[in-house]
């Protein structure tokens, strides 16, 4: 339309991501004037993208925001947050967290947060293979790689497969520090300003509430995109990450990103704590 501008929001077409923009992709919610232009990459490809700093607005990993501090703002909303749940590290055959010395470990890509929290907990030196999360899983059965972490749906369907759990992140994070485990998160390009990136927030923020009220539909629209998961599967998990804490992270999801980023301080994985310099939706 002549004279609207277009605001681009990447994200993946991963059914939890999908299922959140659903208000935004059927046009139930937008933000006057602009058109919302969505761009649908897999998240390691997002993380590496943000670093350009093309993208208005992008889902990247929770791990990778430190590199981009100086070009995104954290969004209030969007938030992927497991509570005592998260990635996790299976094998073919039964492996313990101790005989991980020198094996081969498939990571879904060397931005995201399961590769940080990996590096957090696992004590013993390990050879990383970076791969498409889509390929973990045949890595694992192949036996090209001993140990895979498994994003997205995986984590609730590798016992169909036949596979093993050796650690899971997201038990081991609440173990440890008593908090839900901030993943993936939504950010807002600061060129777009205070007032723009309010809009953007509250657009998304809105979206959110009305996948959620709406679920049925919102799953369909999610599921279109998936890969062949059934529907309460898809269900389920969608209900697993977007939730309470993706409506608002709240007080404790900002005290878990800076307690996470704490971690990877002490670890040597980054050189410094980034600002968390959030913008807070207001409805």
């Amino acid at each position: 339309m002549v004279g609207r501008r277009v605001i681009t929001f990447g994200h993946s077409p991963d059914s939890d991501d999908a299922f959140m923009f659903f208000g935004l992709a059927k046009g139930k919610i937008g933000i006057e004037g602009y058109e919302i232009q969505h761009v649908m990459e897999d998240i390691e490809s997002l993380n590496r993208r943000s670093a350009t700093g093309d993208l208005d607005v992008t889902a990247i990993s929770a791990a990778h925001y430190p590199n981009v501090a100086g070009k995104y703002r954290v969004m209030s909303c969007g938030a992927s947050v497991g509570r005592k749940y998260g990635p996790v590290m299976v094998s073919k055959g039964a492996l313990k967290e101790s005989e991980l010395a020198g094996k081969t470990i498939a990571v879904p890509g060397e931005y995201t947060t399961s590769y940080m929290l990996c590096r957090i907990f696992v004590e013993v030196p390990f050879r990383p293979v970076f791969m498409h999360f889509e390929k973990v899983t045949d890595a694992v059965l192949s036996g090209k790689a001993d140990a895979g972490i498994l994003l997205h749906e995986g984590q609730i369907l590798f016992q169909k497969q036949g596979l093993r759990k050796v650690l899971d992140l997201g038990e081991r994070w609440f173990e440890t520090t008593g908090l839900p485990i901030p993943l993936g998160l939504d950010i807002v390009h600061r060129r777009l300003g205070d007032r723009m990136a309010q809009k953007v927030t509250n657009a998304l923020y809105g979206s959110i509430k009305y996948a959620r009220a709406n679920e049925d539909a919102a799953l369909d629209y999610a599921l279109g995109f998936g890969r062949g998961i059934a529907r309460e599967d898809g269900r389920r998990f969608v209900r697993m990450y977007v939730n309470d804490d993706t409506v608002d992270m709240g007080e404790e999801g900002r005290k878990a990103l800076k307690t996470l980023y704490s971690r990877a301080v002490d670890r040597g994985l980054i050189a410094a704590q980034p600002e968390l310099d959030l913008v807070q939706a207001t409805g």
